[in-house]
């Protein structure tokens, strides 16, 4: 199994609530994802981050192919402007 978070701080921050709503419309597109959720930083607790994604996949291939997806593809086009992202993939 393979865990996949990302982190983004956006260059605008009130942006954060459609940008949940964007990345959402790719839970479920490969078989193989089994956990998808997006989270919004919450006022008055601890982050460094405005949005979160924490999703859960059977192996490699099935992260593989949600990353090449034409869906997630579209997805990462089309998403609020970032100022910087962070990825940690780590097999369970």
């Amino acid at each position: 199994m393979i865990k996949h978070i990302v982190m983004w701080t956006l260059a605008d921050a009130t942006e954060a609530p459609r940008f949940k709503t964007i990345l959402d419309t790719c839970k479920g597109i490969v078989p193989g994802m089994r956990e998808f959720e997006v989270a919004v930083r919450a006022e008055g607790l601890e982050a460094s981050h405005d949005v979160a994604l924490y999703s859960v996949f059977d192996d490699m291939a099935s992260l593989q192919a949600y990353i090449v997806h034409p869906r997630h593809q579209e997805v990462v086009a089309t998403l609020p402007a970032r100022a910087s992202r962070s990825v940690f993939d780590y097999a369970v």
